[in-house]
Formats: C-alpha cells, structure tokens, sequence
C-alpha cells in the first residue's frame, strides 16, 4: 500500500514507512519532526529538471515523461524503493512541494504500483 504525503503534513503512526524524496531537506522542519525511515534523495527529479518544472501543471506530462527517464538510468535506486516497498506494509512517500497533485511523489508512485 502506498501513500503519498506533503512533509508538512502532521505524523501518523498509520503511514507505515516514511520516506523522504526530495533532493532537498525542507525549509522549517527538524529530523525529529519528519519521522523519517529514509532519506531518498538520489531519487529525487535533478537540479536541472526540477528547477524547469517549477511545478507548473502546463509542464506536467513533459516533466513525467522527462522524470521516468531519469528514473529508469537510476535504477539501482529504484530497485532499493521497489525493495522497500515489498518490504512494508505501508509505504508513504513524503515531499516537499506545495502542490499535492503536480510533484514527483506522484510519479514515483505510479512506479511502484
């Protein structure tokens, strides 16, 4: 089962696994506060393409497009989400951005399932 969840969002001891995928850490948000199991931010979109889609949805179906191809020439870090996820009962895949339907949770998700 997969979740996807804003990191700002409050903690739920029901969101099973809790992992971070975003490249950067989150403005105003402790270690403590994440109640992270993992960091993933080699799965993260790069630099260069998240700064282009800037999470603008006119962007989206190129940003995913562009996205899965990155994810697929990183697929020693997918294998280990894949592997995570078989793992877990639940799996929630946390982000930063503010934007709950546009963002690479998203993608990754699609992923997985």
């Amino acid at each position: 089962m997969i979740h996807i969840k804003r990191i700002y969002d409050e903690y739920d001891e029901n969101d099973g696994f809790r992992v971070l995928v975003d490249r950067l850490w989150p403005r105003g948000i402790t270690k403590e506060e994440a109640h992270l199991d993992i960091w993933l931010k080699e799965i993260a979109p790069s630099n260069d393409l998240r700064k282009w889609f800037n999470h603008d949805p006119e962007k989206w179906d190129e940003f995913q497009k562009r996205y899965k191809e990155e994810l697929l020439n990183n697929t020693e870090i997918v294998e280990q989400l894949k592997n995570i996820n078989k793992k877990q009962k639940k799996l929630t895949l946390l982000y930063g951005a503010k934007n709950k339907e546009y963002n690479q949770a998203v993608v990754i998700a699609s992923l997985l399932m």
